[in-house]
């Protein structure tokens, strides 16, 4: 009989064969990958009401048919900021979205300015909370280019900019300009030589453009619903609370035109600030 032999692995040899053996099997490995985050999901404020079109808070305006469904927000395929259909000296547009795309420019609109604005008079009025909600107000209330019963002198009635008589300030010198002046409020439709003429006065017409100011209507009539540029001869005036809704009842009105203001001048649906002496 031949002689039997026994292999003896060394221990170094062993632990090798075991790791090969380990490492021929397939195993799961778990593991969190911390590099990997969900993207976050943009949406976007738009104006909604248009027909045919809509302008979202980035400042893009496209169709009503194009915008994304899920976000809001317009394609960014148009122009930032389109100014078309603007006049760029008045801030008027003839199309409510541009003017809102157009107001969103930061060199047409100072956002620190607009935020400390008040929404209206009242104390308890808040301010805008963003450039786009002062766009989207200032676009669709303004009327700078309103002729009573809510006919537009011109196409370009849709405007941005920010009152040049609503300062809230009166000047230094402002009260010598009226010395010897009563300031009386006229009856819904009265003209001011009647308003005057009630007191025992006569209106100075000369006065009228000093006192054309949002910061003197508001010092004597209510003007709840804000204080807009206008144009007519009835004015500086306030809005009836019974006029029709689309004439903004409550609200004050001071003409951007001082020519054409006039002692005569009357509107069934105002009541006049005129200086009396």
């Amino acid at each position: 009989m031949g002689e039997s032999h026994v292999v003896i692995i060394p221990d170094v040899l062993f632990q090798i064969l075991w790791a090969l053996t380990f490492l021929s099997f397939p195993h799961k490995i778990a593991g969190i990958r911390k590099d990997v985050g969900l993207p976050q999901k943009l949406v976007c404020r738009n104006t909604v009401q248009g027909r045919y079109l809509l302008a979202d808070d980035n400042g893009y305006v496209c169709t009503a048919l194009s915008v994304y469904p899920w976000t809001c927000c317009c394609p960014e395929t148009g122009e930032r900021f389109s100014c078309q259909g603007c006049n760029l000296v008045s801030k008027c547009c003839n199309s409510y979205e541009y003017c809102v795309s157009c107001c969103l420019n930061p060199s047409m609109t100072d956002e620190d300015a607009v935020l400390k604005l008040k929404i209206a008079k009242p104390v308890t009025a808040g301010t805008y909370p963003s450039a786009f909600d002062f766009c989207v107000g200032r676009c669709r209330h303004n009327s700078a280019s309103v002729v009573h019963e809510n006919a537009y002198v011109s196409d370009f009635h849709h405007c941005y900019s920010l009152q040049t008589n609503s300062s809230r300030v009166i000047e230094p010198n402002f009260e010598r300009r009226l010395a010897g002046i009563d300031i009386v409020i006229g009856k819904q439709g009265e003209s001011c030589n009647s308003a005057c003429m009630s007191k025992g006065k006569s209106c100075v017409s000369n006065k009228l453009s000093v006192i054309n100011r949002c910061e003197l209507l508001e010092k004597y009539m209510r003007c709840k619903g804000s204080c807009f540029a206008s144009m007519g001869a009835d004015q500086p005036a306030e809005v009836a609370d019974n006029a029709p809704k689309d004439m903004y009842p409550g609200a004050c009105l001071y003409s951007q035109t001082d020519s054409m203001l006039s002692c005569d001048g009357s509107h069934k649906q105002t009541r006049r600030l005129c200086p009396c002496a």
